[in-house]
């Protein structure tokens, strides 16, 4: 039987810290960047999709020119448990002294952002930041967290606005649990 996923955080709840993010973000974009600077996100597929469309779209509504490209890092293969990273750029050379913003879903154990952030080092951004939708610090097992974040969560699995379990859930309008 399918657990039946239970309301964690309404789609208003998302919408309203979304467009309070943006402003976090712009003021900080600007101060290391400057006025005319892009905003590269760089979002991590699959599960930050929903997110960063909302997002940039917010962002776009405070000036910031934003531009989007795409990376994968496969952790979960289907479970719960995340597994050990693997980090697929297929632009790394687009990264190079540009301002990027790393957009997550959550920041679980902390394992795919580490993987992730030392693999866009070498490539050489001028800035690099993190905005994640949901941090589990319960989960920790790196010491890192989002330079922004949406909301801290309680240590449960969590589907909707592009999170999944085994590929379900994604279009869900909020987020809930499943347990």
């Amino acid at each position: 039987m399918t657990p039946r996923p239970r309301e964690l955080l309404s789609a208003a709840a998302i919408r309203e810290r979304v467009e309070t993010l943006a402003g976090e973000i712009a003021i900080e974009h600007r101060r290391a960047a400057g006025e005319d600077a892009a905003l590269h996100l760089l979002v991590v597929l699959r599960g930050a999709f929903v997110f960063a469309a909302d997002l940039s779209r917010a962002l776009a509504r405070r000036d910031v020119e934003v531009t989007v490209d795409f990376c994968r890092i496969i952790s979960y293969r289907d479970g719960k448990e995340p597994g050990d990273p693997e980090v697929h750029l297929p632009r790394p050379e687009s990264l190079r002294r540009r301002h990027v913003l790393i957009v997550e879903d959550i920041v679980d154990t902390g394992v795919a952002l580490d993987a992730l952030t030392r693999a866009l080092r070498p490539h050489e951004p001028r800035t690099l930041r993190c905005a994640a939708l949901l941090s589990k610090p319960a989960r920790r097992r790196f010491p890192i967290e989002a330079d922004f974040t949406g909301f801290v969560i309680p240590d449960r699995f969590v589907v909707g606005y592009g999170l999944d379990l085994a590929g379900r859930y994604r279009h869900l309008p909020c987020v809930r649990t499943l347990d």
